[in-house]
């Protein structure tokens, strides 16, 4: 006769968040959005922002990149309070975004891609080198080889070694805190594969992640804990390991799932 297991309580995580938002509001004229929104972004971790479309997903994405002013709520980053006014202060603090469109231009290579606007000069002239040589310490750090040169046009590229590059990218510039929107969508399995083992490396090597995705079998994979958005409210914060993919379905689609998730009351009335 086997006895009762005794039920596993909940994991919490280490450590204070490395980035943290609390009670975020944006409104685009009479249609508020995002509701009071908090998230928790901690180093070492791949935190996975779900949501179902128009959940707000993309619009907290670009408040926490300062392209759009909040109209409430608070911002720190390690721990203190911080005004962000515009893109260049979320660079200043380590944070970097890769959207879905990756902002890579075609007709330049690696090099010229990764230092796009931000290129190193030796006096008038570019310092080629320097760049080359960092772009390849970059993309060595993150164990990328599916790369045969740095000085490879971007579109010559698949799609996986593109968004390989857009990573690369962002984590070239000392960054702390990478978002990344949608880095599997419409790539293939063997890409895919190399896209989410770059994801779990870059929190392993001490990187605050933020992964936005619809795909939730990469979400179970890689994620350490997952947020997940109903009509612009938080629906809950849970580590991946406490929730089945069902679950997470429900806050979704219900903005809640048994005892998680918002108040019955709460989620009725923003459906």
């Amino acid at each position: 006769m086997t006895s009762p297991t005794t039920p596993t309580a909940p994991t919490t995580p280490a450590g204070p968040p490395l980035l943290s938002l609390r009670g975020i509001d944006k409104s685009f004229g009479a249609i508020q959005v995002l509701h009071g929104v908090d998230l928790d972004v901690r180093a070492g971790e791949v935190t996975a922002l779900v949501g179902d479309n128009g959940a707000g997903k993309s619009t907290l994405v670009k408040c926490i990149a300062g392209i759009y002013p909040t109209d409430g709520g608070e911002f720190f980053f390690e721990g203190q309070p911080q005004t962000v006014r515009g893109p260049k202060d979320t660079a200043a603090l380590g944070i970097e975004v890769v959207y879905q469109d990756l902002a890579l231009c075609d007709n330049l290579d690696i090099v010229q891609n990764m230092f796009l606007g931000r290129e190193r000069k030796t006096g008038l002239l570019l310092d080629e080198s320097t760049m080359e040589e960092l772009a390849r310490q970059t993309l060595a750090s993150l164990s990328v080889r599916t790369v045969r040169s740095v000085r490879q046009l971007v579109s010559s590229l698949s799609g996986g070694q593109r968004q390989t590059v857009a990573i690369a990218k962002a984590v070239l510039w000392n960054s702390k805190v990478v978002l990344l929107d949608e880095p599997t969508a419409a790539l293939g399995v063997a890409q895919t594969r190399q896209v989410l083992d770059l994801v779990r490396r870059l929190a392993d090597n001490g990187l605050g992640v933020v992964l936005i995705s619809h795909n939730l079998n990469d979400v179970f994979e890689v994620a350490d804990s997952i947020t997940a958005l109903y009509l612009g409210r938080s629906a809950a914060t849970v580590r991946t390991r406490d929730v089945t993919n069902s679950q997470v379905v429900e806050l979704i689609t219900a903005g809640r799932s048994g005892d998680l998730g918002l108040a019955p009351s709460t989620a009725a009335a923003s459906a």
